[in-house]
This record gives structure tokens, sequence and C-alpha cells, in this order.
């Protein structure tokens, strides 16, 4: 899967893609009353989204990421409130999912450029561009949910979590069948691009030196 990514984006021929809008497009299929059920159970806790941490270690990686991205965003967001708190659901929508956050960022980027408004000529709504079918199917019916920040969010990661498993982990399939697009290679490619510009690794914990006239030393395996 590592390989065939990097040669996807080592090919990548739809930088045109990135940083502009891009209609949703994901198709409406018969669930089985199971996995129906299942998503409806996802999409249900309406929690708020504040991220936990098992400890402080943890707690801290996550800020430094936070900042991280709020830099990166400035641009497309001037406003410091709303970019912490798309971040964090970011975060928390993704992690709840086991998605990658970058990877959630750069399909975000690519399907609304980050507009919540955002509405495709197919109907598909919000910063993850979820097709409004999805509330009828999964949700209490009302598209209109679909422009408040978390519910689209959650939406669209549950969804995006479904197809990941549908396709047995394949994410180059699973975003083709997100956006309507299954096994072509224009839309994966965009959203592996975008993503890059997310992507972020921690540096290692800082290790406190014995001796106190040395300077302590960062050690591998640190948070990422």
């Amino acid at each position: 899967m590592i390989a065939r990514r990097a040669c996807l984006l080592g090919g990548l021929g739809s930088l045109g893609w990135i940083g502009r809008a891009v209609a949703g497009g994901q198709l409406e299929e018969p669930l089985m009353d199971s996995v129906r059920s299942a998503l409806s159970s996802a999409i249900s806790n309406s929690a708020p989204p504040v991220p936990e941490f098992r400890d402080t270690d943890s707690r801290l990686a996550y800020l430094r990421w936070l900042g991280a991205m709020a830099s990166r965003l400035a641009k497309r967001t001037p406003d410091w409130q709303e970019r912490k708190d798309f971040l964090q659901t970011v975060w928390y929508e993704s992690k709840r999912a086991g998605l990658d956050p970058g990877l959630v960022l750069g399909l975000v980027q690519v399907e609304s450029n980050f507009r919540k408004f955002a509405l495709s000529r197919v109907g598909a709504r919000g910063y993850m561009q979820v097709m409004p079918f999805w509330t009828r199917v999964i949700g209490d019916g009302d598209p209109a949910k679909l422009f408040h920040m978390q519910t689209n969010l959650r939406f669209g990661c549950v969804i995006l979590r479904h197809y990941v498993e549908r396709e047995r982990g394949d994410l180059y399939m699973a975003l083709g069948r997100y956006n309507g697009s299954r096994g072509q290679p224009q839309y994966p490619n965009a959203v592996f691009g975008a993503s890059k510009q997310w992507d972020w690794h921690d540096l290692p914990p800082v290790q406190a030196s014995p001796d106190p006239s040395k300077p302590a030393e960062r050690v591998p395996g640190g948070p990422s």
C-alpha cells in the first residue's frame, strides 16, 4: 500500500485539483441492516469534540500539532478561535474514526477548500462535501445539519472509515469511492498530494540529563 501511494504521488498529474473545491459525489448504495445500524450509532453521539489524553506527553503533543496546523491554516482562516475550533474538531473526529488528521485535512482542502458552507452542483455540503442522502440513511433526515461543523466532520469521517473498511484498508480505492470516482486516479492523487501539506511529525521527548551541567537530550521513539 505504501509503495502504491508513493507511486501515485510520484506521478501526480492533478495539481489543479489542490486548493480548489471539488464536488463530492458519494453514491447511494444498499446497506445491510447491521452496517446501517453501526453507522447510525457512530454518528449519533453528540458529545462536544474535546480531546482526552492518556498522559501529559500526549496532551503536549496534541498542543504542538494544534499550533503547527493553526499556523498553516492562518491564511485561509484568519480568526484564531475559528481555526482552533475547526482543528480541534478535525483531530477529535479523525481519531474517533481511526483516520489520520492530515489525510482528513487534505480531503477537506480538495473537497471544499475549507469552506464551511460549500455546496456542490450535485448537492454535497460543507467541509467534507457530504451528500444529503446520508442524513436520511443514517441520520435524522435533516440535510441542513451538514452545514454544522462537527456534524459535517462527523459524517465525513464516519463515511470515509466505512469506505476504508469496504475496501479492506485500501485508501486509494476508499477515497475514490468517497468521491464517486472509484478506480480513477485523479481524486485520490489530489487528496494524497494535499495531505502532504498537513503532514506533521512531533519532536521526540526530551530526556533529562543525569548531569545538570549537560543539556538535556532528545531521545528517539517520541510521539508522532
